[in-house]
């Protein structure tokens, strides 16, 4: 196998992750927007409706991640370089904002309750650190 196919067959695996987790942030969007939207319609509050525009702002910038994510896999190879680069940034910050989706649900969880507000907080930043940990990459020599 050449150098190349390796690194397009890790990128594609580190990808497919990124996927994974975006795919994960749009479906918990997507719940907590209808369940706690039902619940504001027969009990408003201002803290939640803050929350819910909050997550309902980063749903599109999730769906965007989707389309260049799926664009790329359609146009892989025949694509200039500041291209890709373009698409590449412009993924990243899909991500970036799908990310803060999580501060809307940390305010729906603290409106609820300050311990569980507290707990959600601590659990996703670890997570998050332990995402990014374990996916960034080494500069492990390959022997051949």
């Amino acid at each position: 196998m050449s150098e190349g196919s390796v690194n397009v067959e890790s990128r594609t695996s580190s990808q497919d992750k990124r996927w994974t987790i975006m795919a994960a942030l749009l479906g918990t969007s997507t719940a907590v927007l209808l369940f706690q939207g039902i619940e504001q319609e027969s009990n408003p509050k201002l803290v939640r409706e803050y929350a819910l525009t909050l997550i309902a702002a980063t749903i599109p910038f999730q769906g965007i991640y989707f389309l260049i994510y799926t664009f790329l896999l359609e146009h892989n190879g025949n694509l200039s370089e500041e291209m890709m680069d373009r698409l590449n940034l412009a993924s990243a910050l899909c991500q970036v904002v799908a990310y803060i989706s999580l501060g809307g649900i940390i305010v729906l969880w603290y409106s609820m309750s300050q311990m569980v507000g507290i707990a959600f907080t601590a659990s996703a930043i670890i997570a998050m650190i332990l995402v990014r940990y374990s996916m960034k990459k080494t500069d492990v020599e390959t022997i051949e």
